[in-house]
């Protein structure tokens, strides 16, 4: 699959805008799964944006890297992380083609998995299990489909089906995602340009056999 109109479309993004799920702080949802002791071992944070989740399980003392495809968001990652004055990790690379080595413990994906359709979305699940070690678990957060419109949704059926060979999926929850409303929201949610919102999600774990 050729990524490139992919990452070129993602890094004018953040080259001339604010995207809707930069918020300036880690997601609730993610917040809690490390309060909840679910983070461990060596993390990756897949489609890592701005990094405020890299930078906040690298402040608490774990081994994370953030990725993402698009050079402009690890740029702003980096001078984020320096701005808060963590030592973060960050690099470029492509989530649909993670190493062929096993080397992660947990994979965190905040708002990745959803942007793929029917086509790409096996691909990409595929690339999680080989970065993944044996035992090793990715969590996923993504939209829901009982949402307003916010962004790509996705059903809890389609988590299943993704997650359905080579994983045990051990819990899939409603949960919620904080955004921030922009100019191609304000129809489907109805609000002020700037508010923040929490919009229905999917909180998935899978262990990869």
């Amino acid at each position: 699959m050729d990524t490139t109109p992919a990452i070129s479309r993602f890094d004018e993004f953040y080259k001339t805008t604010t995207p809707p799920w930069v918020i300036g702080e880690p997601q609730p949802a993610v917040v809690e799964l490390e309060k909840g002791g679910l983070i461990r071992g060596k993390v990756l944070d897949v489609g890592c944006g701005t990094g405020e989740h890299t930078i906040l399980l690298t402040g608490l003392g774990y081994d994370v890297l953030g990725i993402d495809f698009a050079p402009a968001a690890v740029e702003q990652a980096r001078r984020n992380a320096e701005a808060k004055g963590v030592v973060a990790r960050f690099e470029v690379a492509d989530a649909m083609n993670l190493p062929g080595e096993p080397r992660y413990d947990t994979i965190v994906d905040s708002a990745l998995f959803h942007i793929f359709d029917d086509a790409d979305r096996p691909k990409y699940v595929a690339s999680l299990h080989n970065a993944c070690r044996p035992g090793g678990t990715v969590h996923v957060l993504a939209l829901s489909d009982q949402g307003r419109g916010f962004g790509p949704e996705v059903s809890g059926e389609t988590i299943r089906d993704a997650f359905a060979d080579g994983w045990e999926l051990e819990a899939l929850e409603p949960a919620t995602y904080r955004g921030v409303v922009t100019e191609v929201h304000t129809d489907a949610i109805g609000l002020p340009i700037g508010t923040r919102v929490d919009e229905p999600a999917w909180l998935a774990r899978a262990r990869r056999f």
